[in-house]
């Protein structure tokens, strides 16, 4: 039947059994994703088994990469006009409306990521096997590219594992593994790959009733869906505004008002197709996306994998770099004066260890056992990467990196994670100063998902591609930077923190600063930001990121009093249990995000003139996920560029 049907994205067979196995295999891609064309044979597909029904039908993926990974973005990201859009959701959600209403039985066997729509035609199946392998997941990210799960899953998604946990994933775009798909009864079963394929014969031949959330999940999807409803929307408003981020409120006023069809929702409404793609965030978020998978695939090409890594420096830094390096697979020997500077870095790894494997002893032992306490720095003679971490301090650096240098394989990698010092000024020191590199990690390292990898004019270019393929080794994002102060993160923040000092300094609370850039989208204001990093190193960095000839007074005047933030348990705020401890704003000043912004967006524009990064898309990326700047514009110099068109 499939050469009659020409396909080229999907494969099918029936076996002596009677079941139909659908097979999609996506031509020329190393991922499945549903584009126009395989969703345009997915119809013939149906045609052929609404005509001639099998006795039951198995749709299960021929990559090894994956289940489905979604919509196709980049056929998504061409399309310009909203009543195209409305008439992509209308094509897939009638057709998922026919896969559901099949009449043999159907069966998803999930095998890795099902992500989006990968996810809604899985729920449009009767039944769905997940394979236990840490490579599945579960999702429904939209809402992370500001779009709603359009296709069904408003619908279904609630209608079988209940509103609460729905609303959840569709509200936070979060990732459930085949256990947590299995208990929460997003799944029917969680099988070990060896016994896939009979789990899905018998479970599809089965004849058990379909599932249904039950109880108070089954109330809160009819009567009280405005309970639910309301819990979630008090629960988005704490993290996002609808006039940043319509997505996760239309997604709520459609499960709630129109059946989980958006196609149902008047064109004037705030939760419609036609407001959310006016607002123009959508479409940031998708340029976002982009960047981010540029930024993957920076030294993706590496012949070069890492197995030892030697981190000198246990301070908070060193200490977390050394964890993140043990936790993708790596051996590490973390160096530091003594032992007893050693053992609270150690102790954190343990501990976060602990959490990553949920208890599970025997892999945090694992895990120890690949950080090695090194007082003596002996590790510096085996290690693939060496990575210096120590304070800022030239003169430090410059007797440690002798000393690295004279032990060293003459391959290894040698890295500092200096955040404002040159590296034209750090590798005077060496035989070979092309042999260093920049490798700057940001705090907290477990969370920030960039690194900035640095080179000077002559550093190898061989070297370099080395650094950037560890970078991508380590999950990292790696980001390209020229050896300038402060580099490009860093370069932008100092500014722009600095002006909101100033602000202070003429009176402003510290609240009224904050909150104003919180409402913009950051993930906090510059005041708390200042606070978080330290006020002793806000001022021992500012000045050369700056050029400020001094420092604001309320700076100042904290540092000399030794209150340095979150450290100390007070700066511009007093902290409590890592929180601070904020007064109820009441002053609003007019203008106030404007200036902010305007350091920041100048310092981004320098970078980009003056070749720190190579272009204004890389300063986008490294913006977004160095500094956490609001999402939702695209990036400074994209909101730079809006503003202006404006």
């Amino acid at each position: 039947m499939t050469p009659a049907m020409q396909l080229e994205h999907w494969r099918m067979h029936t076996d002596e059994s009677g079941i139909a196995w659908l097979t999609i295999d996506v031509a020329d891609s190393a991922a499945n994703t549903l584009g126009s064309a395989v969703l345009g044979e997915f119809a013939q597909i149906l045609d052929l088994l609404e005509r001639v029904p099998p006795k039951a039908m198995v749709m299960q993926s021929g990559k090894e990469a994956g289940y489905i990974a979604g919509a196709n973005l980049e056929e998504y990201a061409r399309i310009e006009a909203v009543a195209d859009i409305k008439a992509l959701v209308a094509r897939n959600w009638g057709l998922f409306n026919r896969l559901e209403a099949l009449p043999c039985p159907t069966l998803a066997l999930i095998r890795g990521h099902c992500m989006g729509g990968g996810l809604e035609i899985s729920l449009a199946c009767r039944y769905r096997i997940a394979v236990d392998e840490p490579g599945t997941r579960l999702a429904l990210p939209e809402v992370m590219l500001g779009i709603v799960p359009g296709w069904g899953g408003m619908l279904r998604l609630p209608r079988l594992v209940g509103p609460a946990a729905a609303l959840d994933m569709m509200l936070t775009g979060k990732q459930i593994d085949a256990r947590r798909a299995r208990k929460m009864g997003l799944v029917d079963e969680c099988v070990p790959p060896r016994v896939m394929e009979s789990a899905a014969r018998m479970l599809v031949l089965s004849g058990q009733p379909v599932r249904r959330a039950k109880g108070l999940q089954a109330w809160l999807n009819g009567p009280l869906k405005f309970v639910a409803a309301a819990g979630a929307r008090k629960q988005v408003a704490k993290k996002a505004r609808r006039e940043n981020y319509p997505a996760p409120y239309a997604i709520i006023d459609t499960w709630q008002r129109f059946d989980g069809n958006c196609l149902n929702v008047p064109s004037d409404h705030p939760a419609s197709l036609d407001h959310i793609f006016a607002q123009g965030t959508a479409r940031n978020l998708v340029r976002v996306f982009f960047l981010q998978q540029r930024l993957k695939s920076l030294g993706k090409d590496s012949a070069f994998k890492a197995r030892h890594v030697h981190v000198v420096g246990a301070g908070v830094m060193g200490g977390d770099i050394a964890a993140w390096c043990v936790q993708r697979g790596l051996t590490v020997t973390l160096q530091d004066q003594n032992i007893a500077r050693i053992a609270p870095a150690m102790s954190r790894a343990a501990e976060g260890f602990s959490k990553k494997f949920r208890g599970d002893r025997k892999q945090v032992r694992f895990a120890m056992d690949r950080l090695i306490a090194d007082p003596g720095g002996r590790g510096v003679a085996q290690a693939d990467v060496i990575i210096e971490a120590i304070f800022e301090n030239l003169e430090a650096k410059h007797a440690l990196f002798r000393d690295i240098e004279a032990r060293a394989r003459p391959d290894a990698v040698l890295a500092t994670n200096t955040s404002s010092l040159r590296l034209e000024d750090i590798r005077t020191c060496l035989q070979r100063p092309e042999r260093l590199v920049g490798i700057h990690f940001f705090n907290p390292v477990a969370r920030m998902p960039l690194v900035e990898v640095v080179e000077a004019d002559g550093t190898d270019a061989t070297v370099f591609a080395r650094a950037m393929g560890f970078v991508h080794q380590l999950d990292k994002l790696p980001l390209p930077v020229k050896s300038a102060p402060g580099f490009l993160v860093n370069a932008v923040l100092g500014p722009y923190m600095l002006e909101a000092i100033r602000c202070v300094d003429e009176g402003m609370t510290p609240e009224s600063v904050d909150a104003v850039m919180e409402s913009f989208g950051m993930p906090m204001g510059p005041i708390e930001l200042a606070d978080t990093v330290g006020l002793d190193i806000a001022v021992a960095t500012g000045k050369a990121l700056t050029g400020a000839s001094e420092v604001p007074d309320a700076l100042a005047e904290l540092v000399q009093a030794g209150k340095l933030g979150r450290k100390t348990g007070e700066g511009f705020y007093v902290w409590e249990d890592g929180r601070p401890r904020k007064e109820r704003l009441t002053d609003r000043v007019p203008g106030l995000g404007q200036r902010l912004l305007e350091p920041l967006l100048m310092a981004t524009q320098k970078c980009v003139a003056t070749g720190v990064v190579a272009d204004a898309d890389l300063a986008d990326a490294g913006v977004i996920f160095g500094t956490g700047f609001a999402p939702w514009t695209g990036g400074p110099m994209h909101y730079q560029q809006r503003e202006q068109a404006a």
